[in-house]
């Protein structure tokens, strides 16, 4: 590990390992809050205008209410050749097909990292996000890796993605701790396989088709030492979590020590119950620990807490994207 990592805070591991040691002691059931929902919404909105600080987590689920939906219509329209070839259902599991050779597997990168990394998302729900926050002391952790946040407009320094970039590239020679910018190559391979812009910029499928495969000499390598490439997702421990992952935690870390004793919202949006640990179990124990914390969680058929954090709960069942839109529209905050 690089002697300047162990320098900083790591507030990855440290608010797992809090939330770890915390949620143990939660044995008395789950709640779904207090009171009807228009009314937890009110007091959503009232946390929101007067807390001292929100910490923004959000999942799959704030991606999915903005339209980056990776199976249906969109995954037909830009993957339906590899559907109809390789009998792939949905954008998720083609990213772990075993295709036949480099110049098919790097021709399906290229369009699964273009298509949710590089255009913005189809619904504003990012962008109503930021707007409903932007004047507040905010910090966003987030397991998701397609940059929606930076793209709404999201301060880059307010940022923490913990599962990595799908704008990045890393190395498979594990001696190489470095991340490479991919959008040059992205771009090219798009338009390799006879993508072409239309008057938005957006890569579009002509009516002629486009192809399966790109140029070999298109295929990836690490600028380093010419090894092979992947992309920087956390799937095992090869992930790199390079210098500027690492200042991200730091940060993350900094503003939870800042607000520790604070009204601090702690504001859950699309987090499922695949990785409870990065985000829904440390925002427990840390509301757990404060009386002025307040906790809550906007989700579609999954909001809840703990009941003995219920009474500084807000568990509002729903889709992300018309809860955001509405208190976007509201004029409720205080002149």
């Amino acid at each position: 590990m690089n002697s300047f990592y162990n320098k900083r805070p790591n507030g990855y591991l440290e608010t797992i390992q809090k939330g770890l040691s915390v949620v143990r002691s939660f044995r008395s059931g789950i709640s779904y809050g207090n009171g009807s929902r228009d009314e937890q919404i009110d007091r959503l909105k009232k946390e929101i205008e007067y807390a001292d600080a929100i910490l923004i987590g959000t999942g799959a689920g704030l991606s999915t209410a903005a339209g980056l939906t990776y199976s249906g219509e969109r995954f037909e329209k830009y993957f339906g050749d590899f559907a109809a070839r390789f009998g792939i259902s949905d954008i998720y599991s083609g990213g772990f097909y075993p295709f036949p050779d480099d110049e098919t597997r790097w021709a399906w990168w290229a369009r699964h990292i273009y298509y949710n990394r590089y255009i913005d998302a189809p619904i504003p729900v990012y962008r109503h996000l930021q707007e409903l926050v932007k004047d507040n002391d905010y910090f966003v952790i987030t397991t998701n890796v397609d940059h929606q946040f930076q793209r709404a407009g999201f301060d880059k320094k307010r940022l923490f993605y913990t599962q990595g970039d799908y704008g990045l590239f890393q190395s498979v020679n594990p001696a190489v701790r470095k991340t490479y910018d991919n959008e040059d190559w992205v771009m090219q391979a798009m338009k390799a396989q006879g993508f072409v812009k239309d008057a938005d910029g957006i890569y579009q499928i002509p009516g002629s088709g486009v192809f399966m495969r790109i140029p070999s000499d298109l295929i990836p390598k690490c600028p380093d030492d010419g090894s092979d490439v992947t992309t920087n997702l956390r799937a095992d421990d090869s992930f790199v979590e390079d210098e500027g992952w690492q200042k991200a935690s730091a940060a993350y870390s900094d503003f939870i020590r800042r607000h520790k004793d604070l009204h601090t919202l702690y504001l859950e949006i699309g987090v499922g119950a695949n990785t409870p640990v990065i985000i829904k179990y440390p925002f427990w124990a840390m509301t757990a620990e404060n009386p002025k914390a307040v906790y809550a969680c906007l989700n579609y058929n999954e909001a809840f807490c703990p009941k003995e954090i219920e009474g500084q709960s807000i568990c509002i069942d729903g889709d992300a994207r018309d809860l955001l839109e509405s208190l976007c529209s509201d004029n409720w905050r205080t002149p």
